[in-house]
């Protein structure tokens, strides 16, 4: 295969549900707010509406008044509770590696609080090669077009939409709370089963992007 360097690839990730399991921490982060805070939160209905911001998640439990309030604790405490228990989902590392090995950039762009994504990262061992936080679905594009991302994978049919407003190519994996069908309807160009299979589809998308 010919080099990417004259022309790099950029390729963004979203984060929650892409390239982590982020159910198991961001359930033990909200239990551990619920018990600091008082109020009942069902932390198993939360970890099954992953991807919008956090404010979203806050605004079913807690009144409009202290929203802010609350989703800057939650932030404070996410540390201590979510980053150990997050494990990478199948074939995360290698999908980043694979775009690097073939001379192009890894970008993750989430709608996470971006320290606490740079966390997960490191915790892990995944290296991409920027971290953009605190954007969801169409407001995403921005941070893609401005690193020159030409595919975006994501979960969720936000991350389809936001790779669409970037005219980027939406890559969607079922492994968050949207199933394929969803995903498709949503317009999304790729869907594979996870990122197990995307080094082999970027090696085909690689090939062409080079000849073009």
């Amino acid at each position: 295969m010919a080099p990417m360097a004259t022309h790099p690839l950029t390729v963004g990730f979203d984060l929650d549900m892409t390239l982590i399991d982020s159910r198991p921490g961001i359930h033990a982060a909200f239990r551990a707010l619920s018990a600091e805070t008082g109020v009942w939160i069902d932390a198993d209905l939360v970890v099954t509406r992953l991807g919008p911001p956090l404010e979203l998640e806050i605004a079913h439990w807690f009144p409009k008044e202290r929203i802010e309030e609350v989703s800057d604790r939650y932030r404070e405490i996410y540390p201590a509770h979510a980053i150990e228990p997050t494990p990478a989902l199948p074939g995360a590392r290698e999908a980043v590696a694979a775009v690097q090995e073939l001379g192009g950039r890894a970008i993750v762009v989430t709608a996470k609080h971006e320290p606490n994504a740079r966390l997960h990262l490191t915790h892990l061992g995944i290296t991409p090669d920027a971290v953009i936080g605190w954007l969801w679905a169409e407001a995403k594009a921005g941070a893609l077009r401005e690193h020159g991302a030409r595919v975006y994978v994501g979960d969720h049919t936000g991350d389809v939409r936001g790779a669409h407003t970037a005219d980027a190519l939406s890559v969607a994996v079922p492994t968050g709370p949207c199933d394929a069908a969803e995903l498709r309807a949503a317009g999304a160009d790729v869907i594979i089963d996870d990122l197990t299979a995307f080094p082999a589809w970027l090696r085909s998308f690689g090939e062409a992007y080079i000849q073009n």
